[in-house]
């Protein structure tokens, strides 16, 4: 792990130098001690409405008052990504009475001026150090705009792709999605911005799938799976956390105190703020639990909220609830610490206004666009390659592209960077022109009107051009208000006409490559069985669709792995790898069996799943110690070889299993994973630390507990990893 962030460090040589310009975490000591000095003579100095401005956050657009930054009515602002107005908003705090620098916020989620693959498409890389750089360069692009506030990293696990917001997440697992989260947050805070935490919690579990929907979460599994994510990005310094829009178990999360407030600051010791999402404490009323806005505002408080996102609810009520009585001057007065507590150290009160001169220079360097195009390489999944169509072989002399998703409309992203950067995204057909020899014919037909794939524009034309080619590459998948937040769905086949469309160019004959650019898994049994290979990606961003043309003509060998299982049908949802064991488990697939009648139960593509053009062996799995105290750890190695003739990644995952212990546990658990380059015919031993405290699980009442008994070690490049060795865990 430290030497693949190293290694990344070098790769972007400017990296060390802006590190030590913008990093932002927190303070420690006798300069942690002064800033709380500085809040509570502040705070003498505050009126109410001032105060209360401070938990006041208003976005850009029609209805801003510019008027309550002047009159220090205001703490934060969000959407703001033109450098000039940015200066216009910092300006005006100047004119305030006690000067308070606002925090701007943006969702500036997997980019700003560069834009990297989806979260997801990041997390199918397997690969923290490259991970936590994309997060750095999104910093640095939006911190030099004038921004000092993301609204990231999503840290919420899921289960279930008919979510439209797993695309924002690193899919369904507690260990790759903890380890993920602690490379985001470091990476936007050594960028120059706060990272925000969200959100808290359970918003993954949305039943049915269905955005904003209650969940329903047990005690062992919230701190088992749901929680981990939150803690990891906290204990590497997350400044701030946004709670999620969800009821937990009956309780809206916006007014949950058990978890903003005795879990994440009592137990947790958490010292930053929490905002609500975008209008979530006057949705109060709406979950049956506040009867009007003042009500909301009050129950939000003093359960833990310090910030109103953009519902207006503190602003116009708050003072009013402090001067009835109803919400005590010393919780509104700790909110207020809070926020302060994060500006002091975010160095606010001291950094200059943004340099709206130098902010486009340092948009799109070239720095960012080498991590951007690494990202999106090592995002590509291999998903099916029958009889090794690829890398495109030099017997095709012809290659017709299909589908308008190949030539972007304008990629998939949260802001207008402002014109601040080229954002210049390369249509797959120019970059396999560059990438093929020059021999090689490229064509390309749309097929569609539009990227989203909902109505043809000139199907036969495509037709007829895949039947004159040798090779047909077709890029389909989801675009347009088939993504992000509000995209819920049912239906997990390829929207529109897109399947259609596939179907056809089967049809052909010729052999199909299906590029796939989503945000989720989809149901891909059709393609599984009928197109000759299968490249996942989920929107890869500036670089993703050169990084894609690579990997079809064999420059880069594809090594992503998948951080969601693919569902064979909606129907198997939720589908996972780590289930716990059943009394009647599958054997011979007969009736009394935990089966369905009509699917089988695995998943179509399992977590940790991907192919490469290489071949992978592993052997002589082993144990230093035979037994682990509890307060003990072992060293867990196996040997792993490229049998392949290309040079490739790996990525080496470690699951257990405790086949007998006081509750059910998990039939695999991944604890570890390690990505390593082999030379083909290179051997290479990977090793792992296992702590046996690590080992463990809650119960019922969220106390962790641990097991003597024999853990299950596998090792592999999947969930269905087969090299096998074990310990026995004791207690002292």
């Amino acid at each position: 792990m430290i030497r693949r962030l190293v290694a990344a460090l070098l790769f972007c040589g400017l990296a060390g130098v802006a590190l030590a310009q913008q990093q932002v975490g927190w303070k420690t000591g006798r300069e942690a001690a002064e800033i709380e000095r500085k809040i509570s003579a502040l705070l003498k100095q505050m009126t109410l409405e001032e105060k209360v401005g401070q938990l006041h956050l208003s976005g850009r657009g029609e209805g801003f008052d510019i008027e309550q930054v002047r009159t220090g009515r205001m703490g934060a602002v969000m959407n703001f990504v033109v450098p000039q107005e940015i200066r216009q908003v910092q300006e005006a705090v100047r004119q305030s009475r006690l000067r308070i620098p606002l925090i701007i916020g943006l969702d500036a989620v997997h980019g700003f001026s560069t834009y990297f693959p989806l979260p997801l498409g990041q997390a199918s890389s397997w690969n923290p150090a490259l991970i936590e750089q994309a997060a750095y360069w999104t910093g640095r692009e939006a911190r030099a705009a004038g921004v000092n506030w993301t609204f990231a990293p999503m840290v919420d696990i899921s289960r279930d792709p008919r979510w439209g917001r797993v695309l924002e997440g690193a899919g369904e697992d507690a260990h790759l999605a903890s380890v993920i989260a602690a490379a985001r947050t470091r990476g936007y805070q050594r960028g120059g911005v706060a990272a925000t935490v969200k959100h808290f919690v359970g918003y993954g579990a949305a039943e049915g799938g269905r955005d904003y929907n209650s969940t329903w979460i047990p005690t062992s599994q919230l701190h088992d799976l749901f929680l981990p994510p939150f803690k990891a990005s906290f204990d590497v310094g997350a400044m701030t956390a946004m709670a999620a829009f969800n009821a937990l178990n009956g309780m809206p999360a916006t007014a949950h105190r058990g978890m903003l407030t005795d879990l994440l600051r009592g137990q947790w010791g958490f010292r930053g703020f929490v905002t609500s999402d975008f209008g979530s404490i006057t949705e109060l009323r709406l979950h049956g639990i506040a009867r009007d806005d003042a009500e909301a505002a009050r129950k939000a408080l003093l359960a833990g909220i310090d910030m109103d996102m953009m519902g207006d609810v503190y602003h116009k009520h708050l003072a009013g609830e402090v001067k009835a009585g109803r919400v005590p001057a010393k919780a509104l007065d700790e909110a207020v610490r809070r926020v302060l507590r994060v500006k002091f150290h975010l160095g606010l009160f001291e950094r200059p206004d943004v340099d709206v001169a130098a902010a486009p220079s340092l948009m799109q360097t070239e720095e960012a666009r080498k991590v951007a195009r690494q990202a999106a390489r090592e995002g590509v999944i291999l998903l099916k390659n029958e009889r090794q169509v690829l890398p495109i072989a030099a017997s095709v002399k012809s290659v017709a592209v299909i589908g308008a998703m190949a030539v972007p409309e304008d990629e998939r992203v949260w802001t207008d960077p402002a014109g601040l950067g080229r954002r210049v995204v390369q249509p797959l057909p120019d970059a396999l022109r560059e990438q093929l020899p020059a021999g090689v014919e490229v064509t390309y037909q749309p097929a569609f009107s539009r990227n989203c794939g909902t109505e043809f524009k000139d199907k036969e034309a495509a037709l007829k051009a895949a039947a004159a080619a040798d090779l047909v590459v077709t890029m389909l998948g989801e675009d347009c208000e088939f993504m992000g937040e509000g995209a819920s769905r049912t239906d997990l086949r390829l929207p529109g006409v897109q399947q259609e469309l596939l179907e056809a160019l089967v049809a052909t004959g010729k052999p199909v490559v299906l590029v796939l650019a989503t945000a989720r898994p989809l149901v891909l049994g059709w393609a599984d069985r009928h197109v000759a290979a299968i490249v996942q990606t989920f929107h890869g961003g500036t670089e993703g669709r050169a990084a894609i043309a690579e990997v079809l003509a064999g420059k880069v060998n594809p090594s992503g792995r998948t951080p969601m299982s693919f569902p064979r049908s909606v129907g198997q949802i939720p589908v996972y790898y780590d289930q716990l064991p059943t009394g009647r488990p599958q054997k011979i697939r007969q009736r009394y069996e935990s089966i369905y009648m009509d699917e089988a139960n695995e998943a179509l593509y399992p977590f940790g799943f991907g192919l490469s053009y290489s071949r992978f062996a592993y052997a002589d799995p082993r144990v230093t110690n035979a037994r682990v105290p509890f307060d003990g750890a072992t060293e867990v190695a196996v040997d792993v070889t490229n049998q392949g003739e290309r040079d490739g990644q790996e990525v080496v995952q470690l699951y257990i299993r405790q086949p007998v212990a006081e509750r059910s546990r998990p039939l695999r658990l991944l604890k570890g994973f390690e990505k390593v380059f082999l030379k083909a015919g290179e051997t290479k031993t990977v090793r792992f630390r296992l702590e046996g405290r690590a080992l463990g699980g809650h119960d019922d009442t969220g106390r962790y507990q641990l097991d003597p008994g024999i853990i299950e070690v596998y090792l592999g490049g999947s969930s269905l990893a087969a090299a096998r060795t074990q310990f026995e865990l004791v207690k002292r």
